[in-house]
This record gives structure tokens, sequence and C-alpha cells, in this order.
């Protein structure tokens, strides 16, 4: 965080002084009870509901409360701990954020999407950390909570900054955006996923497009020009600059000859009528489109195409992101327990027809959480795809699950299929079956610590 001096940031406010100095610097800022008090030199948002253990304030003195509160209840600080009052905690907090970021004119993006999130923003990070100091969101660690912590990350070295959107529920997008007001944003795609958050599909989708209107006057929007439900956000309100990617003659940044290679994607992206030859490490045929919308995104941020693809190459593929290892009897396990929605499952069976073929394919598919009152209809979507392929063996874990392997069964798949509550059982299954010629999937929730301890105790290197 740039350092901000107390008076400065009651002036901000148009706060009263209850007590102590504003003669200090401020240098980290949290939402009292929301986020840990680690730090000295603390800003803290204090709601009128908190209940305030003044005692571990000035434990991590000098520290600065900003609250509505009444000032009788504000008069119990200690001696390291300054007290300004204001009308209105929600508008201060507001208000202070907006200040904040402002002071920075850099290029911010904002990603959003079902699928590959986590994975675009780390290749955008990836690539710009070669010359740059990029702020960036940790891992998948997306909630709206997490949003002021991350912006305070932002310092007078940073030279851009990287964000992923989280949704849990309608106005999440637009709560976020209203905090980084990001100058580039980013939609991967839109599957389905959070049904019990919006409601419907077309409230998923909904509640995607709020980031439409969350960019910046005269930023840039990059989108999927090849997916189907993407092409219904509307977009007659940004006055902004749109820049489309994927396969299609529409996109500015078009990927061909997409091929399979040793650890990753061979592709050409087209870029105003130049060739250009590319590799991204990592399977599947999403993984290309996650790398267009990166190179889309640094290119508009002034990185010269050559040196992206370049350092895109070196990218590192994230964990249990479709993640290859060697396994029991001599398998091949894909851990790809990061996230399930019927969005990644397709993407994860797309690259099993390419890589799978001539081998023994075995799949455990997990529950998908948060579809709603669709979970039935998303699940048998599932199976089908299921049936339709050649499984030689089909594992379901889990309540919800259990309708995959249903669906599968009636639609004639030829996969031997079990059905398990939990993951105790599974491995009896397995033990026998796994041998060089099988390749195993297996899908589940990051929320499910017994899938992936499952996952781990696949893997050859991973056991005891």
């Amino acid at each position: 965080m740039k350092p901000l001096r107390v008076k400065e940031i009651r002036n901000l406010l148009q706060g009263e002084l209850i007590s102590g100095s504003e003669l200090w610097n401020v240098s980290n800022a949290i939402y009292y009870n929301r986020h840990e008090l680690t730090k000295r030199n603390s800003l803290m948002f204090v709601s009128r509901s908190d209940s305030i253990n003044w005692q571990e304030i000035n434990n991590k003195g000098p520290s600065l409360v900003i609250s509505d509160k009444p000032s009788s209840e504000l008069k119990n600080a200690l001696s390291d701990t300054t007290v300004i009052r204001v009308r209105s905690l929600v508008q201060a907090y507001w208000k202070f954020m907006d200040h904040y970021r402002n002071l920075f004119q850099i290029p911010v993006v904002a990603i959003t999407g079902t699928c590959g999130k986590t994975t675009t923003k780390e290749m955008i990070k990836h690539i710009l950390s070669k010359r740059w100091n990029v702020q960036a969101s940790i891992s998948s660690k997306n909630e709206p909570r997490q949003s002021l912590p991350y912006l305070m990350g932002i310092a007078e070295n940073t030279n851009a900054a990287v964000f992923e959107l989280g949704l849990g529920n309608t106005g999440n997008i637009k709560h976020q955006c209203n905090i980084y007001q990001p100058t580039i944003g980013i939609i991967t795609n839109i599957g389905v996923h959070h049904l019990d958050g919006c409601g419907n599909l077309e409230g998923y989708i909904k509640a995607k497009s709020e980031i439409v209107d969350g960019i910046k006057k005269n930023g840039t929007l990059i989108l999927n020009a090849d997916d189907a439900n993407t092409k219904k956000v509307p977009l007659q309100s940004f006055k902004g600059k749109i820049i489309y990617f994927g396969v299609s003659e529409k996109s500015h940044f078009r990927a061909s000859n997409i091929k399979f290679a040793n650890n990753g994607m061979n592709f050409q992206i087209h870029i105003s009528n130049k060739k250009y030859n590319a590799f991204i490490p990592g399977y599947g045929e999403h993984q290309v489109y996650n790398a267009l919308a990166a190179i889309a995104a640094v290119n508009e941020m002034g990185m010269d195409i050559d040196e992206a693809i370049s350092q895109l190459a070196t990218f590192k593929n994230m964990t249990r992101h479709l993640e290859f290892s060697d396994g029991l009897g001599g398998s091949t396990i894909i851990d790809d327990t990061w996230t399930n929605n019927p969005t990644s499952v397709e993407a994860a069976l797309k690259v099993l027809d390419s890589i799978g073929q001539g081998k023994k394919v075995i799949l455990v598919l997990g529950d998908i959480k948060r579809l709603g009152n669709f979970e039935k209809k998303y699940h048998r979507e599932i199976g089908s795809m299921v049936a339709k392929r050649n499984i030689h063996t089909l594992i379901t874990i889990g309540s919800k699950a259990e309708d995959i392997a249903n669906q599968a069964k009636k639609e004639g798949t030829e996969a031997t299929v079990h059905i398990f509550k939990d993951v105790k059982g599974a491995i009896d299954v397995l033990e026998p079956i796994l041998d060089e010629n099988s390749i195993l999937l297996i899908k589940g929730p990051m929320s499910s610590r017994s899938m992936i301890d499952f996952a781990n105790s696949l893997k050859e290197n991973k056991r005891k």
C-alpha cells in the first residue's frame, strides 16, 4: 500500500478526530472483523455493530479506527490508537477506496468466467512479470471480501494489476468492479455454475454481464467470440473497445492449427493479418482460449506479441488443472480436482478424446455443487456426454453424481459403472484395472478434501 497521512484521510472523509494523533502514516487497510489485524500502521473500518477489542487494536499500534459509532463508544481508545468518527461508514469506505484506486494510473485487469479465470489471470501475471511489478489476486481466492486487501496491495512500484472476480450471487461482480475500477475486463466463457445464487442460467449470464458496466470509461472488454452464452451479454451500453478471441473469423486474436504436443498445445495466432507460432503448457483447446485472452490483454497494455508468446511458453501449468502424473500400475492419472462444473467436465472429456485414443479410459466423477434446482438436469447431461464416449470404467462419488451414472447406463454406456457415496471402496475397484495402458481422469469440487486426497493417493509419487 502507498502510505497515506492520517490527516489526509480525515480531510478526505470529512471526519471528526475523537482521539489520538493524525501526524503519522497508514500503510495497511482492513475492514474490522472481516480481515485479520496483523500489521501495525493499519487503518480499519469499524461498523456500528462491531464489538471493539481496544487492547488488540492498540497492541498493533499505531492504529487508525474509522467508525460511525456514537462518540461515547469511541472514547475508550488507548494511547496508540487514533479514532476518526464519520457520519456514514459505508460512504467513508467507498470514498476511501475510490480515492486510493485513483492514485494509480495503471492498467488493471478484471477477469470473470465460468472456467479459466485463475489460469488466465496467472498467465497474464506470468507474462507481465518479466518486466513489470504486478499485483494480483492469490490463487482462486476471489471472494468479494478479499477485494479491499487486494486493492491495498497496489503500491507506488506497481506497474499493473490483475484480479479474478468471484461470483456467488448477483451483484458480486458489480461490487468488485466498483473497488478495482478495471481498465480491461475479460470474460473467458459462460457455462453453468452458481445457479443457486443467480436463480437460473439467464440470471447467471446477467450476473456475469455486470463486468461490462464495471470497466472504466474508454476501457477495453475482451470476449470469447465462440462462446454461445457470452454472445447473450448485452453490449449496447459499452462505449469502450471490444476485442474478441477464439477460432472463428470474428476473432481479433484467432487460433488455428491447434495440436496436442509434448506437455502442451501448439497453435498459430492470427492478429491483424500476421501469423505467429505459439505453444502453451497444459492440454486442451480450452487452454489455447485462455492463452489467447492473456495475449490479447498484455498486448492491449503495450507488450509486443512475440515477447508475449515467448514468455507464455515458459508458463507453468497450474496444479490440479488437468495435471498429469504417473499412477498405480504404471497408469496415467489426470488430476482435475481444482473446480467442477459442467463446462470444465466437458473440456476435460474433450482432452481425453484426443489423448485417450487406444487407452483404457477410466473416469472418477464427483458431485457438482451450486446448481440449485437444476442439479439433476446438468448431472444427467454429463451422463449423456459419458455415454457417447468409449469409456472402460465410470466411477461416481457422491449422491448428486449418482445421476451421472444412472443417465450413462440409461443411454447404453459400455463402461462398467460403479456408484459410491464417498471415496471409500473406489480404490478396491481401481487397483486391479490400473495398468500401463490406463488413463484415469478424476474430477471433483475443490471443496472436497476427500476427492483431492484420493487423487493424490492414486499418484505413485504421492503414495507412502
